[in-house]
C-alpha cells in the first residue's frame, strides 16, 4: 500500500499542481460555491446566481473543505489539495472493498489499477466532479464495515460503517442513492453466500442487522442534510429537462461514445469479457458482476433502455458518467484478478504488458482536456470582475455570453449578481425553467430553446435589475440590438464587449420564499462538516482485535480472506 500510495502521489500530485482541473467542466463551479463558503460559512442564500438561490440545493461537504483550507493556501490550490485526498482515499477504498472479493494480493492489483483508473481521471481533471469523486471513496471505505456488521454482528463496524455512510451523503447524494444498489446489494448477497462459512449468520440476524444500519443511516442523513431535503420536497426539480450528451444513443454519435464510454473505460474495455466470464462461473462474485454490469448498462445513456427504465424521471436530470465511473471502480476487483493470474502465467510479459495498458489508459484520459476542452477560448476575465467592481456597477446584475463556464470563475472575482449560472437544479426564475436550456451564456448551442430563454430574461431586464451583458461571441449582437441594449465599452483588448440597457433600476433581493431560515443555515454549517470530522475521529480508533494480531488485520477483519474468500 506504501508503494501504490505513492505511486498516486507520482501521477496525480504533479498534474494537480498544474492546477490542471482548472479546464475541466466543473471544477470552478466548486470552487465558487467554496468561495460563498469562505465568506458565509452559515449562510447558504447566495445572492450572486439567479438572483439568489440556495447553495443547499447541493451537498456541501468537499466545498466547504475546500473554503476551510483556502484560507491556508487560495481556493485553487485549496480545491487541488482536496481532490488529492479523494484520490489517496480512494486507492485505500479500492483495496478494503476489493478485499471482500478477491486474495489480498489481487485486490492490492487492483488498488493500483485505481491510480491509472480513466474514468477517475476523466472526472478529475476533465468533468471536474468533486462531489463524485470525494464521495465514492468514502462510500467504498465504509462497504466493508457494512459486511462485517451484518456477517459478524461487530458493533464498532457498525459505528464506523454508519458515520462514513453519513459522510459519503454529505459529500454527495447521489453516490449513496445510487450506490445502494451497485455496491451495497452485492454486499449483501455476499453475507448470504458466505453465512455458512465459519460462524454462521441466522437469516433474523442478517434481517435484523440490515434494517437496523440502514434505519440509523438513513436517520442521519436525513438529519445532516435536512435543508436539502426541504429545499427538495418545497421546490422539487419540475424545469423542463436539459438535453445533455452523456444521454446520447454512442452508436448514433460515436463522438460522445468516445468521450463517455471509450475514454473512461480505457484498456478496461479489453478486461469486460473476463470480467463477464468470471462473475459467470464464480458464485461468489456474481452479485459484483451484475452490479457491474448493470451500472455499465445504465451508464451507456441513450445507447439502451436501461437507463430509462432504471433511472425514470431521474434519467432527465442526472448525467451518465457518474455511472460508468461507478461501474469501473465495481471492475477493479476483476481487474486485480485478472493482473495476478497473468502475472503468474506470463511474469515479465504480463508486467510490461499490464503497465503499457494502464499508462495508456490515464494518459488518455488526462490529455482528453487538451483535445476536448470544457473551453475551447483562452481569456481571462479579471477585467470584466474589475469593471463590475468600480463606479457602483455592482448595483445591477449582468449576464454573459459566450463566456462559457468562465462564468463561475467570474462569480468568485466579483460581489455583482446574476441571472445566470451553472448549478440548474438551484434556478428558479420562470424564464430558465420554462425552456431545456442550461446557461444563458451557452444559450446558443441550446437552439429555440435557448434563445427563448435568453429573449425572455432580456425582456425582463428592469423586473431583475439586469443592466449589464457582456459579450464574448458577436452571435448575439442582433439579438441584443432588436431586444433595445447598446454598445457602450469595450474589455481584454477589445474581445468583450459591454452592452447596458437604459432605465433600469437597480437590482433589489429576489426569491425571498426559498431563502433559508437562519437555523438551516446553521445546520448547513456545522452538520455536514461535522460528521467528516466525526468519521475521522470514530474511523481512527483503533481496532482491538488488530492490536491483539497486527500481522493478520486484513484476515481478521474480513472473515478469513485467506482460506475462504481465495478466488483462483
Amino acid at each position: 500500500m506504501t508503494f501504490i500510495m505513492l505511486a498516486a502521489c507520482a501521477v496525480h500530485l504533479p498534474l494537480l499542481l498544474m492546477k490542471l482541473p482548472l479546464k475541466s467542466y466543473d471544477t470552478n463551479f466548486h470552487i465558487f460555491f467554496a468561495s460563498h463558503y469562505v465568506h458565509h460559512w452559515f449562510d447558504p442564500w447566495n445572492t450572486k446566481w439567479y438572483a439568489g438561490f440556495s447553495q443547499a440545493t447541493y451537498p456541501p461537504l468537499p466545498q466547504q473543505w475546500v473554503a476551510l483550507i483556502s484560507h491556508i493556501t487560495g481556493l485553487d490550490m485549496a480545491y487541488m489539495a482536496v481532490q488529492f485526498a479523494a484520490i489517496l482515499l480512494l486507492v485505500v477504498g479500492v483495496y478494503r472493498f476489493s478485499l471482500l472479493w478477491v486474495s489480498p494480493r489481487a485486490a492490492s492489483y487492483a488498488a493500483l489499477a485505481s491510480v491509472f483508473l480513466g474514468s477517475e481521471s476523466f472526472l478529475v481533471y476533465s468533468a471536474g466532479q468533486l462531489g463524485t469523486t470525494s464521495a465514492a471513496p468514502i462510500y467504498l471505505n465504509a462497504l466493508p464495515y457494512l459486511f462485517d456488521w451484518v456477517r459478524h454482528g461487530s458493533w464498532r463496524s457498525f459505528l464506523k460503517g454508519s458515520v462514513l455512510f453519513v459522510a459519503a451523503a454529505a459529500a454527495h447524494h447521489a453516490t449513496l442513492l445510487f450506490g445502494s444498489f451497485f455496491f451495497a446489494l452485492p454486499v449483501l448477497a455476499l453475507v448470504l453466500i458466505d453465512r455458512n462459512e465459519g460462524e454462521p449468520t441466522s437469516t433474523p440476524s442478517f434481517i435484523a442487522r440490515t434494517v437496523s444500519i440502514a434505519v440509523v443511516v438513513g436517520a442521519g442523513i436525513a438529519l445532516v442534510l435536512l435543508p436539502f431535503w426541504i429545499a427538495l420536497i418545497h421546490y422539487p426539480v419540475t424545469q423542463t429537462p436539459i438535453p445533455h450528451p452523456s444521454r446520447a444513443n454512442y452508436i448514433l454519435s460515436p463522438e460522445w461514445g468516445l468521450n463517455y464510454f471509450i475514454i473512461p473505460y480505457g484498456a478496461l474495455v479489453l478486461a469486460i469479457p473476463f470480467i463477464i466470464w468470471r462473475g459467470a462461473i464464480s458464485v461468489r462474485l456474481r452479485p459484483l458482476l451484475l452490479g457491474f454490469w448493470v451500472a455499465m448498462l445504465v451508464g451507456l445513456g441513450g445507447t439502451t433502455p436501461v437507463g430509462h427504465l432504471v433511472l425514470g424521471r431521474a434519467y432527465e436530470v442526472l448525467t451518465m458518467e457518474r455511472f460508468s465511473y461507478w461501474a469501473t471502480l465495481l471492475a477493479l476487483p476483476f481487474v486485480g484478478l485478472l493482473a495476478s493470474e497473468l502475472i503468474d502465467r506470463f511474469r515479465m510479459r504480463a508486467v510490461i504488458g499490464l503497465s503499457v495498458a494502464a499508462t495508456l489508459t490515464c494518459g488518455l484520459s488526462v490529455a482528453w482536456v487538451v483535445y476536448h476542452p470544457a473551453d475551447a477560448s483562452n481569456f481571462q476575465v479579471d477585467s470584466v470582475a474589475a469593471w463590475l467592481n468600480r463606479d457602483g456597477h455592482d448595483n445591477y446584475r449582468y449576464v454573459t455570453l459566450g463566456f462559457g463556464n468562465k462564468i463561475a470563475r467570474l462569480a468568485v472575482l466579483t460581489d455583482a449578481g446574476s441571472v445566470d449560472g451553472e448549478w440548474n437544479s438551484g434556478r428558479m426564475l420562470p424564464e430558465l425553467t420554462e425552456h431545456g436550456a442550461g446557461a444563458l451564456t451557452s444559450s446558443k448551442y441550446f437552439g429555440k430553446q435557448g434563445t427563448d430563454a435568453l429573449t425572455a430574461i432580456l425582456g425582463h431586464a428592469d423586473k431583475y435589475g439586469l443592466k449589464w451583458v457582456f459579450l464574448k461571441d458577436p452571435y448575439y449582437e442582433p439579438l441584443l440590438s432588436f431586444a433595445g441594449w447598446r454598445h457602450v465599452d469595450d474589455l481584454e483588448d477589445n474581445t468583450i464587449a459591454v452592452w447596458m440597457k437604459d432605465g433600469v433600476p437597480p437590482a433589489t433581493p429576489l426569491n425571498a420564499a426559498q431563502m433559508p431560515p437562519h437555523w438551516q443555515g446553521l445546520m448547513w454549517g456545522i452538520l455536514p462538516f461535522g460528521s467528516s470530522l466525526l468519521a475521522l475521529l470514530i474511523v481512527l480508533i483503533p481496532d482491538k482485535r488488530w492490536q491483539e494480531n497486527p500481522t493478520d488485520q486484513d484476515a481478521i477483519t474480513h472473515d478469513d480472506i485467506a482460506s475462504g474468500r481465495l478466488v483462483s
